[in-house]
């Protein structure tokens, strides 16, 4: 194993974990229990804001509640570039990993205390917690291969695993507590789940040889004093500007809410602006880049839809569907499990698919299919609820058909997302572009969740075949351009 090691990091050795270092079981179960914590607390986060005072929750509007939910997922996508800086230049990625899973803990554990301001409170500490960890933990599953090793594919399809059984397990659990005893005893579950993640990364940590143990490349001296200034300062005017708020009654969840999707879209477009204008590239990088551009806004507009699962969905299992069996009426956020189960089954069909078709079917029209798949899925979510209309209630298994089209439209795009992310990215900012890639998911559930809005306004029928056909119709878009796309790629497939 030690000659796996990429250079400068000394592989562990011993027991193996499925024939990978046993050093990857740890990592494994430690992103296992973070996304049982977070896919279980995003499972009921908008069912308790809409739920009534009377059942425990806060009454808040479905538009209001869907923004909230939709900024919180950007957030934490968005936190992941600051959080990948922390370990690269001052801690290194195996404490960011502990501090950000302690902070997550925390932060859910204040979210089970049962007070209005809670949810709030411990959403600001999640969102810290998992910028943290979430980018930092892939960059230790890395560390323990080479990068030219035949098994680093086949340990982060075992590090996926690890995510998506963490998914699929969550919302049964803290559904079941959430919804049929009480919401914040649910926040609570998923508060175990991460304090579990925590104990045994504490205990495992043993056996990660040199993985994530220093920074990449640490700032010392000085040029530390000043960023830490920095960083001080940065953090001082975000409080200021908070306080300032609430002393001039302005601090509502929406106003909240609209800063932070016009800081995500804001902060992206200068990154993109920032890269653009670097004299530095070549000019092959810089056609690449504008190549990206047009990936990056497909990606957007996918998850603008896709993570909509989360609310508008959410809500329409809960008020729509009749989820009775045998006399016991199943909570509407078990649905949410739907779609960690059929990636889980999904994820390796497509990837023999990908492989047999090579190069033969280009990324511009892989991600193309994943727009129209996404689309369609809103158009049968249509059907649904024209079948709704009037009060009635429709079968569950209309959801479960639309989690499938969306799973396949996910595993057309972002597999091929992140695999073109890594061969477009200029030398100079090949570690930046992953965070780059994350942001295609920060923008579109920040955008998706003021689009969200219209729900709560507009006929739901109307609604999804909107944005059905809209995400078809840019799917279609995507195909014409394949050609020019792919010349601005310059040899990249």
């Amino acid at each position: 194993m030690a000659g796996d090691a990429p250079l400068g990091v000394r592989a562990p050795t011993g027991r193996t974990f499925f024939g990978h270092p046993w050093a990857l079981s740890t990592l494994f179960l430690t992103e296992m229990w973070e996304r049982f914590s977070f896919y279980g607390m995003r499972a009921i986060l908008v069912l308790y804001l809409t739920a009534s005072v009377a059942d425990g929750g806060q009454a808040m509007e479905q538009a209001t509640a869907s923004a909230v939910y939709g900024a919180y997922n950007a957030m934490v996508y968005l936190m992941a570039l600051p959080g990948g800086w922390v370990a690269d230049r001052l801690i290194g990625a195996r404490r960011s990993v502990l501090w950000g899973g302690v902070i997550i803990a925390v932060g859910h554990y204040v979210m089970a205390i049962p007070v209005p301001w809670s949810v709030f409170a411990g959403m600001a500490l999640i969102v810290v917690g998992t910028g943290l960890l979430k980018p930092n933990i892939s960059t230790m599953v890395g560390d323990l291969y080479d990068r030219d090793s035949p098994r680093r594919d086949a340990g982060f399809s075992l590090f996926y695993m690890g995510i998506n059984l963490g998914g699929f397990a969550a919302p049964l659990i803290t559904g079941l507590l959430g919804e049929k005893i009480n919401w914040h005893l649910g926040f609570g579950a998923a508060a175990i789940g991460m304090t579990f993640g925590v104990i045994q990364y504490v205990l495992g940590r043993r056996n990660l040889g040199d993985a994530g143990a220093r920074p990449a490349d640490p700032l010392l001296g000085a040029d530390r004093r000043r960023a830490l200034i920095r960083v001080a300062v940065g953090s001082g005017a975000l409080v200021l500007a908070v306080v300032v708020l609430a002393v001039f009654g302005a601090l509502t969840v929406d106003v909240v809410v609209n800063l932070l999707t016009a800081a995500t879209v804001l902060i992206t477009v200068g990154y993109f602006v920032r890269i653009m204008v670097d004299r530095e590239l070549s000019a092959t990088e810089r056609s690449r880049m504008k190549a990206y551009v047009w990936l990056f806004v497909f990606a957007a507009s996918f998850w603008l839809i896709y993570d909509q699962a989360g609310s508008v969905l959410n809500i329409f299992a809960a008020e729509n569907t009749d989820r009775d069996v045998a006399g016991f009426t199943f909570p509407a956020s078990w649905l949410q499990s739907v779609n960690p189960i059929l990636i889980i089954v999904g994820a390796p069909l497509f990837a023999l698919l990908w492989l047999r078709l090579g190069n033969r079917v280009a990324t511009p029209v892989k991600f193309a299919v994943g727009l129209v798949l996404n689309g369609l899925s809103f158009v049968l979510m249509a059907a649904a609820a024209q079948a709704a209309v009037g009060g009635d209630l429709v079968s569950p298994w209309w959801l479960v058909a639309v989690y499938a089209i969306q799973v396949a439209g996910e595993l057309s795009l972002s597999p091929v997302g992140l695999s073109v992310t890594t061969k477009l990215a200029p030398v100079k900012y090949a570690s930046q572009m992953m965070g780059l890639w994350f942001l295609a998911s920060s923008v579109g559930d920040a955008v998706g969740g003021q689009v969200a809005r219209l729900a709560d306004t507009w006929p739901e029928p109307t609604y999804f075949l909107t944005f059905g056909l809209a995400s078809v119709a840019l799917g279609l878009g995507a195909v014409m351009f394949a050609r020019h796309i792919r010349a601005l790629m310059a040899g990249i497939h």
